[in-house]
């Protein structure tokens, strides 16, 4: 199993809705551990940079001025596959495709406000993580149930 880290992202739907502690118990419910966290007001250069691939779509505007509405909480994750439990944990992107148990399933009704963001891939999320966080921002560190939740750890 390979440790990851990623990035997650409680929007500001999350955040005014009060379900940014909601979201991470369930996160760390499955084991994974937050290694960095803030609340941040995204700007419109940040936002740029964070949604660059999606720049020539036609929801870009939208998904700019969005994430840059109401303030937000990123958090870097990490754990065995944390892209794969994260992305699990959340649901799909569509909220009506998303099954009860997951944050979008539970939290969610409309694709434009979804609570959630996580990385997509390897590639996304150590880009990611490195647009909200300094080396210095992430915290090393073993808790003791790490046996109890990984075997051999």
């Amino acid at each position: 199993m390979a440790v990851q880290r990623t990035l997650v992202l409680v929007k500001p739907d999350g955040v005014q809705r009060g379900l940014v502690g909601d979201v991470i118990g369930r996160l760390e419910g499955t084991g994974l551990k937050i290694v960095g966290l803030r609340m941040l007001q995204i700007d419109q250069a940040l936002a740029a940079r964070h949604y660059a691939e999606h720049v020539q779509k036609p929801f870009y505007k939208g998904l700019v001025g969005f994430v840059t509405s109401g303030p937000v909480v990123a958090m870097c994750i990490e754990g065995p596959n944390a892209i794969a439990v994260v992305r699990k944990v959340m649901g799909p992107t569509n909220p009506v495709e998303a099954a009860p148990g997951t944050v979008r399933g539970d939290l969610a009704i409309d694709l434009g406000r979804n609570v959630i963001h996580g990385s997509a891939n390897p590639a996304d999320a150590e880009r990611e993580v490195g647009l909200f966080f300094r080396p210095a921002d992430l915290v090393e560190y073993k808790r003791s149930t790490e046996p109890w939740i990984v075997e051999g750890a």
